[in-house]
Parts: C-alpha cells; sequence; structure tokens
C-alpha cells in the first residue's frame, strides 16, 4: 500500500488542480462591509511589502510571501475575515534601469514582469485576493497619488524650492537622504554629489517630534523605532541670528550652548549650504570657496566627522556679527558642518566644542572661555566641553558669574527681547525631496505660468497623463522636457501659455499610500472610502526589511498623519504590528535584482513542487535571521512531504479514536506549540519542526488508537504552510469540507498536562543522561535520581559537587 501511495503523490497533478479550485470558488476572494453593516471585529489585514516589478520573484521575496501566506491561513481559520492583497510598486528607478538594461520601454518591461510575477505567485499557491491589485503606474491608481499631492499642496506640505540636493551621476536624479547609505547611492552604489537645485518637497519636519512617538502601535521592534528615532533627531537649544551686513542677511544657528555664545570667534558654514557660494561672490576668495565647496560637499558625513581628520577650510572674505558682543566674526566654509544638523550654520566656539577648537588651532583662531568649571581650566590647551556641577560663565559681559544653566536661559531671553534669538528645537531630519528628473514615474500636477507663478492642475482634470517620450534615457534634466507637446499647455488659472512640470515623483510616494488604496481599489470618485479604511486599518501585520526603516515606512506614517489631519482617516498609525524579515544571501550579499545575484523558486517548483518550495524555505532558521541561500537541504523536505502522504494514507482507513494515548497527547502538544509559535513569535521553524516530530511518531505507531486522529491533526497544522498537498490529503480522509474551511485546531488543555517530563541531566554544562521523571517531585529529589544514574556517576568519578543548577521541569545541572 505504502508503494502505491508514493506513486500517487505528484504534485504535478496534484498543485494544479487545487489551484483550479481556489480560483473557481474565488476562494481567496474577501468582500467588505456593506453600508450600514456593523463592524465585524474579527478581521483582519495581512500585508507584505509589495514587489519592485523589475524582474521576477526570488527566494527572498518566496520567504517573505510564505510567511505571509501562513498568517493569512491561520488568522481565517481562526474565523477572521482576512484582507490579504497584492499589487506592485512600478513606477521608478528600479522599473526604469530594468527597461535600460534590456533596451525597451519602461511600460512594457513593467507590465511583462508583473504577468510573470503574477504566475509565480499563483503556481507557489500564495492566499492573494487578485480582485484587489493595483499597480503604481496605472492612470487608474496615479491620478490619485497626485490628488493627494494636490491636498498636501494646498496645505502647505508640498512646497518647491532651491536647495542643496543629493545628486546620482549614474541614475542622473536627485536621491532623497533616505536613498543615500554611506554617500552612496542605495540603488546603483554610485558616489553621491551635491547640487543646488529647485526641487520639490514634502514637509515632512512638520510632523518631526510626532514622529518620535508611535501612539497607536501595537507592536513595533524597538530596534526599528530607535531607528527612526535617531533619523529623525530632537536637539533642544537657541536659534541665534548672525548679522551680515554687506550682503543685508541675517543666518540663523542652532545651539544646544547658548550659554557659549560670548565665546563665538568665528562663523561656519557646510559646503553644501545654499549661502556658501553668495557669500563668496565677489571677493577675492570667490574662486577659492567655490573649488572648496565643489571638492568636499558630497563627501560622506562620517567622513567628513571622523575624529582623526584634518581640519580643512576656506575663509569667504566676509564678516558676521556675534549677536552677543556685537563684534565681527570670520565667516568660513569647512566640511567638518553638515547639512543635517541644525541649520547647516555653525557659530565656532572653539574654548568649548573639540571640533571647533581643532579648526582653530589649524588657522591660528581666537580662543575665549566663557564657561569654567568649579576648579578652573585652561582652554587654551583644550577645549572644555564637558557639563560640571556649579560651572559658571566668564568673560560673558553683564552674565558673568552666573551659573551656566541660568545664564543659557538669561541669555537667549535677552536676545529674543531685540529679535535677535529665541528657543527653539532642532531635529536632524530634513524635508522630504521627492521630484526626480527621471521619466518614469507619476507626473507632478503642476503648470508654470509667468503671471500666476505656480498652478496647480484642477481636480477634474486628473489624471496628467505620462506621456511618450522618444528618448526617456537620463541626461541630467528631466526627459519629459523634451516633449513640447505635453509641456506647453494653457495656465489652467488665467488660460495665457504655461509650462507643464517635467519631473515626475519618486516611487516612494506611491508606496506611501498603496496600503490605503487595496482597501477600496476600484474608487472611481475618491482614492477610498473612509467607512471601508477604517474598517481594515490600521494593517494588522506588516512584514518587510528593516531596512525601509527611514523610508518607506517613516513615509508611510507621515502620509496616514496628514490624512488623519484632513479627517480623510480615522487613524494615526499606518501598521499595527510590524516584522522584519531576514535578508536571503547568495554570494556574499543580499539576494537582490539589483546586484544581480538572485536565486529563483520556478526550477524548484518544476521539480518538487510548490508545497516542497514554501516549507523548505520556512524550516531553515528563524525568519528574522538572515541566511545564506542553499538547496543543500531540499530533499530532506521532499522526503518529508513524502512521508506525510504515506503515513496519512495509511491513517486513513483508521477508526477515530479520543483515546489519551501519548500519540494524541503528542498530538494535542503539537497543535499547542505550532499554534503559539505562529500566533505571537512567528517562529515558522519551530512549528514545523514540532509538526515533523508528530509524524515521526505517527510513522512509528501505525496501529495506535490515535493514529488517524494525529494524521488530522498533522495535515491541519501543515495546511497554511502546504496548502496543496494538505487539501488533497484532507479530502482524502473523508472530509467534505476543505481543510481551509476548517477551524484552527485548539488543544485539549486536559491533555497538555503530563505526569511525567524528561528530565535532562547535565555535568559541568553538557548534557550526559536523560531520565523520565514524575512531574512535580521536589528538587531534592530530582538531584537524587540525577546523580544516580550511572553515566552521570561516571563523569562525577567521586569528586565533589560545588553547584546544582536546577530549572524546574527541564534540567538538574551538576557542577564539579
Amino acid at each position: 500500500m505504502f508503494a502505491e501511495a508514493i506513486d500517487l503523490y505528484d504534485p504535478k497533478e496534484i498543485e494544479p488542480k487545487w489551484q483550479q479550485v481556489w480560483a473557481d470558488q474565488r476562494t481567496f476572494a474577501v468582500a467588505n462591509p456593506d453600508p450600514g453593516e456593523d463592524a465585524d471585529p474579527d478581521h483582519f489585514y495581512m500585508l507584505e511589502m509589495l514587489p519592485y516589478p523589475s524582474g521576477v520573484l526570488h527566494m527572498g521575496h518566496v520567504l517573505n510571501y510564505t510567511m505571509g501566506d501562513v498568517l493569512t491561513y491561520f488568522r481565517r481559520r481562526q474565523g477572521y475575515r482576512v484582507l490579504r492583497p497584492m499589487g506592485f510598486d512600478s513606477f521608478g528607478l528600479p522599473a526604469e534601469n530594468a527597461a535600460i538594461r534590456e533596451g525597451a520601454h519602461p511600460r512594457e518591461i513593467t507590465e511583462r514582469n508583473i504577468a510573470s510575477i503574477r504566475k509565480q505567485m499563483r503556481r507557489l499557491g500564495w492566499h492573494i485576493d487578485w480582485d484587489r491589485e493595483v499597480s503604481a503606474h496605472e492612470p487608474e491608481y496615479y491620478r490619485w497619488t497626485q490628488w493627494l499631492f494636490l491636498k498636501f499642496y494646498e496645505e502647505d506640505l508640498a512646497y518647491r524650492a532651491e536647495a542643496p540636493v543629493n545628486w546620482c551621476p549614474n541614475d542622473q536624479t536627485v536621491l532623497a537622504n533616505e536613498q543615500v547609505i554611506d554617500g552612496r547611492c542605495e540603488r546603483c552604489g554610485a558616489e553621491v554629489e551635491a547640487k543646488s537645485l529647485e526641487q520639490w518637497f514634502f514637509r515632512i519636519t512638520a510632523y518631526a517630534d510626532e514622529l518620535r512617538r508611535y501612539d497607536g502601535v501595537v507592536s513595533w521592534p524597538e530596534r526599528t523605532m530607535a531607528i527612526q528615532r535617531n533619523w529623525i533627531g530632537r536637539s533642544e537649544g537657541a536659534e541665534l541670528l548672525f548679522r551680515v551686513d554687506e550682503l543685508d542677511l541675517d543666518i540663523p544657528v542652532f545651539t544646544t550652548r547658548p550659554d557659549t555664545v560670548f565665546g563665538a570667534t568665528f562663523f561656519v558654514l557646510a559646503p553644501e549650504h545654499p549661502l556658501a557660494r553668495r557669500l563668496a561672490e565677489g571677493t577675492a576668495a570667490e574662486d577659492a570657496v567655490n573649488e572648496y565647496v565643489k571638492r568636499t560637499a558630497a563627501a560622506r558625513g562620517e567622513e567628513r566627522l571622523a575624529a582623526d581628520r584634518e581640519k580643512t577650510g576656506v575663509f569667504t572674505g566676509r564678516y558676521a556679527i556675534n549677536p552677543a558682543t556685537d563684534e565681527p566674526i570670520p565667516i568660513w566654509i569647512a566640511d567638518y558642518v553638515l547639512m543635517d544638523y541644525g541649520t547647516g550654520a555653525i557659530m565656532g566656539v572653539p574654548a568649548h566644542d573639540e571640533r571647533d577648537f581643532e579648526f582653530a588651532q589649524a588657522f591660528g583662531l581666537p580662543v575665549v572661555t566663557v564657561v569654567e568649571p568649579e576648579d578652573g581650566g585652561d582652554a587654551e590647551e583644550e577645549a572644555f566641553v564637558a557639563h560640571s556641577e556649579g560651572e559658571r560663565l566668564v568673560n560673558s559681559g553683564q552674565f558673568t558669574g552666573l551659573p551656566a544653566p541660568e545664564g543659557a536661559r538669561a541669555i537667549v531671553e535677552w536676545l529674543a527681547s531685540t529679535g535677535r534669538g529665541r528657543p527653539a528645537i532642532s531635529f536632524r531630519l530634513r524635508d522630504w525631496g521627492f521630484s526626480r528628473q527621471r521619466y518614469w514615474g507619476c507626473p507632478i500636477p503642476i503648470v508654470y505660468c509667468e503671471a500666476c507663478g505656480i498652478v496647480p492642475v484642477p481636480e477634474d482634470e486628473l489624471p496628467v497623463l505620462l506621456p511618450e517620450v522618444e528618448d526617456y534615457r537620463p541626461k541630467g534634466k528631466p526627459p519629459l522636457a523634451s516633449n513640447e507637446e505635453w509641456m506647453n499647455v494653457p495656465c489652467p488659472r488665467c488660460g495665457g501659455p504655461g509650462r507643464r512640470e517635467a519631473d515626475t515623483m519618486d516611487t516612494f510616494v506611491d508606496s506611501s499610500w498603496y496600503f490605503l488604496r487595496y482597501c477600496d481599489p476600484r474608487n472611481e470618485s475618491a482614492p477610498w472610502d473612509r467607512q471601508i479604511v477604517d474598517y481594515w486599518c490600521p494593517v494588522d501585520q506588516y512584514i518587510g526589511g528593516i531596512e525601509h526603516a527611514t523610508g518607506h515606512l517613516l513615509y508611510s506614517r507621515f502620509f496616514v498623519k496628514v490624512l488623519n489631519d484632513l479627517g480623510l482617516l480615522g487613524f494615526r498609525e499606518p501598521f499595527a504590528r510590524l516584522f522584519h524579515q531576514g535578508w536571503v544571501r547568495f554570494a556574499g550579499t543580499k539576494m537582490s535584482k539589483s546586484r544581480g545575484n538572485v536565486i529563483g523558486p520556478d526550477e524548484l517548483v518544476e521539480a518538487h513542487g510548490a508545497d516542497a518550495v514554501r516549507l523548505y524555505v520556512l524550516s531553515d532558521s528563524p525568519p528574522d535571521q538572515d541566511r545564506a541561500w542553499t538547496d543543500s537541504g531540499f530533499e530532506g523536505t521532499v522526503r518529508f512531504i513524502r512521508k506525510l502522504w504515506r503515513v496519512v494514507i495509511a491513517a486513513a482507513d483508521a477508526d477515530p479514536s479520543a483515546e489519551p494515548t501519548p500519540l494524541a497527547r503528542k498530538a494535542h502538544e503539537t497543535i499547542a506549540k505550532v499554534s503559539d509559535d505562529i500566533d505571537r513569535r512567528l517562529h515558522f521553524h519551530t512549528a514545523i519542526s514540532a509538526v515533523r516530530e508528530l509524524v515521526n511518531e505517527l510513522g512509528d505507531a501505525p496501529g495506535d488508537p490515535a493514529a488517524r486522529f494525529a494524521a488530522e491533526t498533522a495535515v491541519s497544522l501543515l495546511q497554511p504552510y502546504t496548502p496543496h498537498i494538505t487539501a488533497e490529503l484532507w479530502e482524502r480522509l473523508g472530509h467534505k469540507t476543505p481543510v481551509w474551511e476548517e477551524p484552527w485546531p485548539v488543544a485539549d488543555p486536559a491533555l497538555l498536562v503530563r505526569e511525567t517530563f524528561q528530565l535532562v541531566v547535565q555535568v559541568n554544562g553538557r548534557v550526559r543522561d536523560r531520565v523520565e521523571v514524575e512531574v512535580g517531585l521536589a528538587e531534592e529529589e530530582l538531584v537524587a535520581r540525577a546523580k544516580a544514574l550511572p553515566r552521570v556517576q561516571a563523569h562525577l568519578d567521586g569528586k565533589p559537587i560545588r553547584d546544582v543548577i536546577v530549572v524546574p521541569g527541564k534540567l538538574v545541572n551538576l557542577v564539579v
């Protein structure tokens, strides 16, 4: 019978059969609540980060989406109405660069890849509601991306300004700060340069303080929240104005040490500061400043702030007025100052800042001590930077003698009264630059008119369709600008000649709200119906990489907070529970289409079936840990699936029994462990291991009265992992209701109470024996039983025991 059963297991027959059943029955489709329907508390929104269609799926995707699939089936069988949609982040650099590599149009390559990925996803049997599919490049979607832009613009949360930006010379476009990793483009790895350009920004800094909090978030990794808080930064201090009379300029400086302003003997701007070149215009230093700015502005911040780096700089030929002393101090450009901090300008206080001190030493600038510790100190030899109890102000005019904290408050109040300062909070976070000088993106619905200025496109004229261009490849200026017919339009306000915005939006704009559109994807009159979105959201479980902590995850939180303030949503956080999967590595680095080091699932699925691939990718290790890709253990997974088939078929003819045999107890223990591992910890690998143990015990006890119950339990628990073979086996076990419709099994508490347990005995931390003992024995009796074991006595060898460690219900460790 076993040989016959082996022949019957053929994934090439079984898997297409059940995939067709699911398609015909629309098994994975879920309806929204009807208008006026009572809110169903048992609903669950399961979501993974949507893929870039810049290629086909690789094993990193398989890991990510199979985890979501297990959770989807698990919640569904617990009685939840589960939403699990899918779409494609199809605009932006990844898709366009893929098209450039293949020498075809981005739309052609993107839609071909989407079709291929959709086919792969269906072949893997993932539980996806395809009725809700959206793609960012479809006009039905980006119409609402443009609509949201207009809402942000109306609230002054989207604006255009000239600013220093990160320029990728390879991709020929601006990058947001969050897209620069260690000074290089996150997509192509090219070293990023600094440029000053007119760009579009979202005013994310208006929400900086709130983005540091996580009100209403149920469960986010602490590491992720720490990354975001550190990225946003927050410093309390004061903003002081330094006057440049020659240019009629007031340059603001943020400082956390306003008590040291009397000691500011020079002024420094970051090379990428918008005023750096302007200050030197018309001076003898102009050429030197321009050369210095060009050479240093794009260097990595970590490199520029390195403790052992020699201080460099150039004098602009201009002076600023110290607002406390009314004395002119020289203005320098130096790369140890970054635009990431404060205003990108600092007052140089060499007596009380180590970098300022080194700079002053290098260029012979004065050092004036204005804060003195109780025991004195010589700031001419080293900077006094650490606060100490009892420190006081010196050389600080009318504030001399005050304790430093009191003096700081008094100085700020004094400068505020004269309009030269104020208390302030500064954030490291900068506004989000989202306009890109590339073709394949959402057009920005703006027209420029000489008479009216910046004019938004009216809502009833949306979408502004992305036109065809003869050559979409990047050339350092927007490709859309070459399409004169598209660019030249009447001004929506006055009817005069106007020109469209030629930049497009970064794809992170598209992905900042896609999870909302999934809830109501066919709405033609609004991006979503608030009642529907408020029903499903926030997302109950979100899965995606931690590398998106300062990009997509931060942007999505910003979008949701703004939309809540606009009355379009009833919640302020997008994702209630967040889980970061580990990276699948190959050839020494993260598996990624952009790196060209991907291994796809297709060959393995063709050879062994989708269930084997699904089970294998989750069996290996904790899903939040990185793993190197290898298929060396794949045959073991295939053997287990064949064994599952054999033992379940063998148990199919057995009579059901409720007898509490050891096998029945094992089945209930497995139910409890698998449920806990999935529900609380997302430890899919240990859940699989537990079912393997149950199947092994079932195989060793084919005549056990509980064999059929154990077989049904194994099939039921494996269903979220291997939906095809378990659907087939459940049917062969004689059930009329499909296994995916069956309630999730619940362990009998009475059968979880064991009369005995296996005591592990260690000597000096190494396992030497195991023994079955009664539950509830006193620690003294456990130790006595452990000492009496012959194998343990052999390792004790008569030596005195100096310590005994007892873990109740688990082990005894004898330390000699």
